[in-house]
């Protein structure tokens, strides 16, 4: 196996720090936003989302972790167990930024949509990607995309964000 660090850590911050600025840019009408990150490394993202959305700007924002574990479709419900969202705030009528770490074919942010449906009628929600790589197999863009990395299917992205790798960097791994 290959490994090829793409971004370091202080690529990965900056990119972090721009992406909050073009989330603040394109809402800086609202009051209030939420965002919401899809475990796991989704949720590390989120945190600096929207740490940097609070000291960038005056929108007040609410964080969540979303678990779609029980929405995705290659998985059997009856093994999932108990889901691990934590979100403590409504939805309804809000703007909701839903991130990931790596958008592929589009089957995770399927599953998220549909488990932020339950929970209420958003407003809107918006996409926020570190990296998108391509290979969608669902009609899914960004609306804030860190990093366009093309890949073949035999390649796959890593990313390290420290909560759960102790390092931040966008890696590629091919055979």
């Amino acid at each position: 196996m290959n490994i090829k660090v793409m971004f370091d850590e202080k690529s990965v911050i900056r990119t972090l720090a721009r992406l909050s600025h073009e989330i603040i840019e394109k809402n800086d009408h609202e009051n209030e936003i939420c965002i919401i990150g899809i475990r796991s490394r989704g949720v590390s993202i989120a945190k600096i989302l929207a740490e940097n959305v609070r000291s960038f700007s005056d929108i007040k924002v609410n964080l969540g972790e979303l678990d779609i574990s029980l929405h995705r479709d290659d998985v059997d419900k009856n093994e999932v167990g108990e889901s691990k969202t934590k979100i403590d705030f409504s939805v309804t009528g809000k703007t909701v930024i839903l991130v990931d770490d790596v958008l592929y074919t589009g089957r995770t942010v399927r599953a998220a949509l549909d488990a932020i449906v339950e929970l209420g009628r958003p407003s809107c929600i918006q996409l926020c990607v570190l990296v998108d790589r391509g290979h969608r197999e669902f009609p899914v863009h960004g609306d804030f995309v860190g990093k366009n990395i093309p890949t073949s299917r035999n390649e796959k992205i890593v990313v390290n964000m420290s909560d759960y790798d102790n390092k931040i960097s966008i890696e590629l791994l091919s055979k």
